[in-house]
């Protein structure tokens, strides 16, 4: 049986969970989210982590494309990447619903 290559799609859920994977970064997307229009100012003083942490938290997240903005210390400019965010429920979701379906093989 030969190996299989992984998929753009995996690829992207992978990215995706590590980016999720911290809770300051989940603190930075609730953050963001809770938002009317984007952040501008120092989430240094509003969570609990450093600016140079925070610096690279923003990064992950930018980087995942799951924020957009800019970062011009200590103030930073950021909001949610609606498009990016919505194709993140889209994959995430088919992702839970695609493991949840398949775990009656060993009960």
């Amino acid at each position: 049986m030969a190996k299989k290559e992984l998929t753009k799609e995996q690829e992207q859920i992978a990215r995706i969970a590590k980016a999720l994977g911290h809770p300051i970064r989940v603190a930075i997307l609730q953050m963001l989210a809770s938002q009317t229009c984007c952040y501008h100012g120092d989430m240094s003083e509003i969570l609990p982590v450093a600016k140079s942490t925070l610096s690279q938290h923003l990064n992950e997240l930018k980087d995942a494309g799951l924020i957009q903005g800019e970062i011009n210390l200590p103030s930073v400019k950021y909001c949610i990447n609606k498009e990016n965010w919505a194709l993140a429920k889209k994959l995430l979701g088919g992702f839970i619903d695609e493991v949840a379906v398949s775990q009656g093989c060993c009960e």
